[in-house]
């Protein structure tokens, strides 16, 4: 090897180190194309959902055209219509904001809670993790739309319900996740130094035992929105979500089902909605979790 090019190679792996380990996760995360496809279709739903109210206005309680009942795609109804006429490129639209909103909030009760329960139970363990132990297993022994479907038929039916319903069940994949990683923290090397110099346990657990515990749990956040976007629709397609006339994608799917022989178009539009907005947050899952896994940094 010349010196120019040892001059060269040296001046490359100065650039490498030099780089903060976020520019590094980012650079391998754009290199990837499954998070790039994934990323584009929710950055797509989310960018039509929040627009949809300027670019296209909407009252689900007065649109309805009867000389158009049950017409099928073409140039004026991109989507057809529904059996009441109403247009349902227009429908699909709005009814991302449902759907995507109803799942990202749920998810987000979901994660703060059962991060925190996680936290405060590996952490301190004793009577406390005991229970939160055995929280955990009497929600994991249901299936997860059974036990959603029971709450929200205790609740009742409604959008609110079914949030808190989805939330509840998600609880227990963050408590497990967050709980495993701080059992193996919490007698790490720097917790224990940050306990030698007088730091008390709140301030360990968000100071230094959350932020090493994120990644694992970024990946499940994403992964956990599509399920989330699911639970909504079959909890809409059975009747206990959303309610009609709104225009959330599992009660449009429920409402083509009775029409499907004659009219399959106002079932499979918003199924196809649903099945590219929980497609895209996989992808975008999957890449990150390969960004984050180390044991991936030299593949």
């Amino acid at each position: 090897m010349t010196t120019a090019e040892s001059s060269i190679n040296t001046q490359d792996a100065k650039k490498i180190k030099g780089r903060s380990l976020t520019q590094d996760a980012l650079i391998r995360f754009f290199r990837n194309p499954t998070g790039l496809l994934g990323l584009g279709i929710i950055t797509f739903f989310i960018v039509v959902s929040l627009l949809a109210p300027v670019l296209k206005p909407y009252d689900a309680r007065r649109d309805r055209d009867l000389r158009a009942r049950l017409s099928p795609p073409s140039a004026e109804h991109w989507f057809g219509t529904d059996e009441l006429g109403r247009d349902l490129f227009t429908r699909v639209w709005h009814g991302g904001r449902i759907s995507l909103r109803v799942g990202l909030m749920a998810v987000a009760v979901a994660s703060i809670t059962g991060t925190l329960l996680g936290l405060i139970a590996g952490y301190l363990g004793g009577w406390i993790d005991t229970i939160t132990v055995w929280f955990v297993d009497i929600l994991l022994a249901f299936p997860g739309i059974l036990l959603a479907i029971a709450i929200v038929a205790t609740l009742g039916p409604s959008l609110t319900n079914a949030l808190i319903a989805i939330g509840i069940v998600q609880i227990p994949e963050y408590v497990r996740i967050t709980r495993s990683l701080v059992l193996s923290l919490r007698e790490s090397e720097y917790v224990q130094a940050a306990r030698a110099l007088g730091s008390n346990s709140p301030r360990i657990i968000f100071a230094h035992v959350l932020p090493n515990s994120l990644s694992p749990l970024i990946v499940q956040l994403t992964l956990s929105i599509g399920v989330a976007i699911l639970d909504v629709a079959a909890l809409g397609f059975l009747g206990l979500g959303a309610q009609p006339p709104n225009p959330e994608w599992g009660v449009m799917i429920r409402d083509g089902f009775r029409q499907f022989l004659r009219a399959p178009w106002m079932s499979i539009f918003p199924g196809l909605a649903i099945f590219l907005s929980v497609v895209g947050f996989n992808l975008l899952g999957d890449a990150i979790r390969d960004v984050l896994d180390p044991r991936l940094k030299n593949v």
